[in-house]
């Protein structure tokens, strides 16, 4: 499963906890991974993820994003996968919940 091999990987690279769903109670700066599509052609799959940094300030979720894709793009070195690429990324503030995020979109292409 893609998202397990991304939140094992960005769970050990980045210096904040990252998630699959948000927690109960969420620490101040934290990550979370969304499978938002995926496809598989000749044994090849496809995915797309969702990474969306939270943190208590604009500039510092904006940070977070800039190191989740620095992470990222050294994740194509992980044996399962052969293809990371930015689809996107942008401000994403939760105004529902009054939460600074930023959110990176990413195309992967693994085993």
């Amino acid at each position: 499963m893609i998202e397990k091999i991304i939140l094992d990987y960005l769970d050990q690279e980045l210096s904040v906890p990252v998630y699959m769903e948000r927690p109960a109670d969420p620490p101040d700066k934290y990550v979370l991974i969304e499978k938002t599509g995926s496809g598989k052609r000749n044994q090849i799959c496809d995915a797309r993820l969702a990474i969306q940094s939270y943190a208590p300030s604009m500039y510092e979720a904006a940070s977070l994003n800039e190191d989740v894709k620095t992470k990222m793009e050294s994740a194509v070195s992980l044996n399962e996968i052969c293809r990371v690429s930015l689809n996107s990324d942008y401000n994403f503030t939760d105004t529902a919940m009054m939460a600074y995020r930023y959110q990176a979109v990413f195309d992967i292409t693994h085993y």
